[in-house]
């Protein structure tokens, strides 16, 4: 099983640590389950300009086939003004409908105020039903405080709460494995 955690965000690296520090919980679970980092800012990709997306190539490919080819996702963003990154926003426009179809998919979030937890709620969520997706019922949000002078995560509730969505989705993952 492949799990692909996505960083939407091209600067800073709060949301990347969020996303690494969830798939290095997933891995102490179950150490069998392949992890993969998929940091935007490390990837040139192209605006999407509603041609297929097998006809992509370069980076943009490389992106596109590694959310295919994964068996779930973990998905992450920085909240500006209220929504998603645009990153984001253009990977969930290059990829095929099928991309997260029937997959277990996470949401993790970074922000500034603590209103922004919601565009999980009413942006994220809705779009994982679009792609028919299976979503992990907790997921994580955490504000500028919850890091420490050296950008790391010093929240214990924001610890747990991380721990709990690792365990969501192995579960999910795994059940769903074993109806199939």
């Amino acid at each position: 099983m492949k799990l692909v955690g996505i960083s939407g965000a091209i600067i800073g690296n709060k949301t990347a640590m969020v996303v690494q520090k969830v798939l290095e919980e997933v891995k102490k679970l179950d150490p069998e389950i392949e992890t993969e980092l998929l940091d935007m800012k490390e990837y040139d990709v192209q605006f999407c300009d509603g041609r297929d997306p097998s006809a992509y190539t370069g980076d943009t490919k490389k992106v596109i086939d590694s959310v295919v080819s994964s068996d779930f996702c973990l998905i992450g963003t920085p909240i500006y003004q209220a929504s998603m990154s645009g990153v984001l926003k253009n990977l969930f426009d290059l990829i095929p409908p099928s991309a997260l179809q029937q997959k277990v998919i996470g949401f993790v979030a970074t922000g500034g105020t603590y209103q922004h937890y919601l565009v999980i709620e009413n942006q994220l969520k809705p779009i994982a039903g679009f792609f028919r997706s299976y979503v992990a019922p907790g997921y994580v949000y955490v504000h500028d405080d919850h890091f420490n002078e050296f950008k790391e995560i010093n929240d214990l509730d924001v610890l747990d709460r991380i721990q709990r969505l690792a365990s969501e989705l192995v579960f999910m993952q795994k059940r769903l494995k074993s109806v199939e």
